[in-house]
């Protein structure tokens, strides 16, 4: 894969690209499709938003989110990246000049109730499932306090909007970092994602599937921290293949959706400040898929 030329739009597009790309578990990835979501739609999704986030910090944040769930919506007809471009949008708002944490802080600081009223419109046209009904700001009503405020609310039950109520501390501290330490140790991207998609599935569960199916999703912590600690295995291999098959069972009900939106951000942030340099080599050759147990 070539390497893009530096701007925030391209890098937006890169870590979207990777983040599909890579064979985790339970998701989209190439052989691994899903009857009506494909490896195709993200990268379309792609390469719509990035003009828009190339804009993002010459215009409102909500703006920046509602003009890119539009774009998506002209070349697919599903939600492939409303969790993805909630995270990216604010990221991508701190020009690359500024230091990211100093300049997402003040982005997020100044955020409107017009932000917050353009983020409604953009996730009634994604229409995300299972979202529910909340009593306080409910996204079918319109808003009447700032964006970061109204994620706030939510901050308890959503890892995405948890991150506009703590300067995306999740997202940079954790898997910014541990993208950038697997890289580091594996000396390719996928593997990197992968090993950073099962670490966060570990530590913090995936807000999609609660959604679906509350706590009990079933989902062996036990066996992901195997995992993790036997990739190069052939034990941990097996143990990789009986999860990815169980997250895909049922039409997919455990596909950790929202873990794959954090990884999408982590790369960004990663890419942006030159911690894993888009040249580096992509592809895990002995990944479980193309080998097997």
């Amino acid at each position: 894969m070539p390497a893009p030329k530096c701007s925030i739009g391209n890098l937006a597009r890169l870590a979207c690209e990777w983040e599909v790309l890579a064979r985790k578990a339970g998701n989209v990835c190439p052989g691994r499709e899903f009857p009506d979501l494909t490896v195709d739609d993200f990268l379309k999704s792609a390469a719509a938003i990035a003009p828009v986030m190339d804009q993002a910090p010459h215009q409102p944040l909500g703006v920046t989110i509602l003009r890119s769930i539009e774009e998506t919506r002209r070349v697919v007809n599903t939600n492939t990246n409303l969790g993805i471009v909630l995270l990216l949008a604010p990221l991508a708002s701190v020009p690359l000049e500024v230091p990211l944490q100093a300049g997402l802080s003040r982005v997020l600081a100044q955020t409107t109730v017009k932000d917050a009223r353009n983020v409604y419109a953009a996730i009634r046209l994604a229409k995300p499932g299972g979202l529910g009904t909340v009593e306080e700001q409910d996204v079918a009503d319109e808003p009447t306090l700032p964006l970061r405020d109204v994620m706030a609310l939510a901050k308890e039950r959503d890892l995405i909007a948890a991150q506009y109520a703590t300067d995306f501390a999740v997202a940079l501290q954790t898997v910014r970092d541990c993208l950038i330490n697997m890289v580091r140790d594996y000396g390719n991207v996928e593997k990197a994602i992968v090993a950073s998609h099962l670490y966060l599935l570990l530590r913090n569960g995936d807000d999609l599937i609660r959604r679906k199916l509350g706590n009990d999703d079933g989902i062996s912590r036990v066996a992901i921290f195997n995992i993790l600690n036997g990739l190069n295995t052939q034990a941990g291999r097996q143990q990789f293949l009986e999860l990815d098959a169980f997250l895909r069972s049922d039409n997919h009900v455990r596909n950790p959706g929202t873990t794959a939106d954090m990884i999408a951000a982590g790369l960004f942030a990663a890419l942006r400040e030159n911690q894993i340099a888009a040249e580096t080599p992509f592809p895990w050759v002995d990944h479980p898929f193309a080998v097997g147990a």
